[in-house]
């Protein structure tokens, strides 16, 4: 197993068959999906399928998210980081920030102290020119978290019934902000 990134809490490494208990805990829950078509996962067999579709995409594209491990516990607390995306806006090809924590770690910081190191693998290991994202729009805490770690808001689109989000960040605006 690769761990791409450790913080002074954190560990952010490849998804395993061992996460799909710590996977359905999390996207099981009700409150998790509320900005995500509300759809959670119905059994551990869905949150398992998950796993092997995350690790295909490590095997394609060389990237996809990573397990967000509790240093201290070694709890599973959720998911962060790239991946590269050809389905949410048709025929648009590019590398995505995404996160998603599981409740009771909601409030800490995970997502964004994810979020800024899967920024920075992207930007500086992966030397990308450019990162995307998109929220919910009504999704409070993740626009915040986008914009605190240097998106730009460039338009509103609808997905799957919802209005969402799209933002982007460039590596010479990254660039900028990290140097301040």
């Amino acid at each position: 197993m690769k761990i791409f990134i450790e913080t002074e809490r954190l560990l952010m490494r490849e998804l395993t068959d061992a996460d799909a208990p710590g996977l359905f805990a999390l996207d099981s829950d009700p409150e998790v999906h509320r900005y995500l078509g509300n759809k959670p996962v119905k059994s551990l067999q869905a949150s398992e399928d998950i796993v092997r579709h995350v690790r295909r995409q490590y095997a394609e594209n060389g990237i996809g998210r990573w397990a967000v491990i509790d240093k201290k516990t070694m709890d599973f607390i959720g998911w962060s980081g790239l991946k590269y995306e050809t389905n949410l806006r048709a025929g648009a090809r590019y590398y995505d920030l995404g996160y998603r924590i599981r409740r009771q770690y909601w409030g800490q910081g995970i997502a964004t102290e994810t979020a800024v190191e899967s920024l920075k693998y992207g930007f500086k290991k992966l030397d990308l020119p450019r990162i995307c994202a998109a929220a919910h729009r009504e999704n409070t805490a993740s626009n915040k978290i986008l914009i605190k770690t240097g998106f730009r808001l460039i338009e509103t689109f609808e997905y799957d019934g919802a209005v969402h989000n799209w933002y982007e960040l460039e590596r010479a605006d990254w660039e900028e902000k990290s140097r301040r």
